[in-house]
């Protein structure tokens, strides 16, 4: 059974016979009380103070390939262009909750089987202790498949695929930051959007999810496909190819191409597993209360990809 996700407010009636969610306060409640266990169990949440400093998920590759970590020494931090002290940079092996948004509209130029294989083979290239969540979109963003890692499962699940409806990717993504993954702050967490970027009929502005995303540390990748609008002039919102870049440049993620979808989920897991390092740094000389820009980069031989804003203290 689907169950809907909305960003910003939740629906208690059904769609087309489908179980939806608790209402949004519910699931608030419920994310306070996950922060207060992991409170007690020792596993801090991302914060952003300027007395416990700055914590900034970063994917870190040698360009030679090889596997030997880096370490602070190696890496520069600027935040609104002035230099940091950078207090730790440490590996993170640690298991991934990734959420797949799949664009289930009518429009999109890619068929069902082709979005159920790119679904799929991220099912088969998670880690062990990785969880995936499949959630579908049109005017409303739907959970296709729970947490699992179940691959079997998973694969179930997607004959529920559709094509209909207008793409309201912002609203989307919105949902799933708020009833998915911001109950999970503290963990590895990423979104990988299946799409071509185009957004029609949203309330939520790309500006918004954009910040959304960034103040919570959650990284996006994009399964590319091919713009249906021919990069027709669009206006009060950007075009798709810019979605696609800004997202992926603001959150520090990846472009990958649809046609290449074994390559692309073996990527993604990989990098997640295998790159991705925690940055933390006390920023100084910078104004309160406002976003600021945030560059991270290594010496030479060393490629580092962050979000490109960092939230107000």
């Amino acid at each position: 059974m689907y169950r809907s996700l909305r960003g910003g407010t939740t629906t208690t009636q059904p769609r087309n016979g489908r179980k939806v969610l608790k209402p949004l306060a519910v699931l608030l409640l419920l994310a306070l009380v996950c922060g207060l266990v992991l409170g007690q169990a020792g596993r801090k949440p991302q914060s952003s103070s300027s007395q416990s400093g700055v914590l900034v998920s970063v994917v870190v590759k040698r360009d030679d390939k090889s596997s030997a970590n880096i370490t602070s020494k190696q890496v520069a931090v600027y935040d609104n262009g002035v230099e940091q002290t950078i207090k730790n940079l440490t590996p993170d092996p640690s298991p991934a909750r990734i959420v797949l948004l799949v664009d289930n509209s009518l429009t999109l130029r890619a068929d069902i089987d082709k979005l159920e294989k790119a679904t799929r083979e991220f099912a088969y290239e998670i880690y062990e202790g990785d969880q995936l969540l499949i959630v579908g979109y049109d005017e409303v963003a739907e959970i296709v498949a729970d947490w699992t890692d179940n691959a079997k499962s998973i694969e179930a699940s997607l004959k529920g695929f559709r094509k209909k409806g207008q793409p309201h990717l912002f609203d989307a993504l919105s949902a799933v930051v708020e009833q998915a993954l911001s109950p999970l702050a503290g963990q590895k967490r990423a979104i990988v959007v299946i799409s071509d970027g185009l957004d029609r009929g949203s309330k939520t502005t790309f500006e918004k999810i954009l910040s959304d995303l960034q103040a919570n540390d959650i990284m996006v990748y994009m399964i590319q496909i091919s713009d249906r609008t021919r990069g027709a002039i669009r206006r009060d919102v950007p075009k798709p190819k810019q979605v696609v870049e800004k997202l992926v440049e603001g959150t520090g993620g990846l472009v990958l191409s649809i046609d290449e979808t074994v390559e692309a989920a073996k990527s993604v897991c990989d990098e997640l597993r295998k790159n991705r390092y925690v940055l933390s740094y006390v920023p100084s000389s910078v104004p309160y209360g406002e976003a600021r820009r945030l560059l991270v980069v290594g010496d030479q031989g060393i490629t580092i990809r962050s979000k490109s804003m960092q939230p107000p203290n």
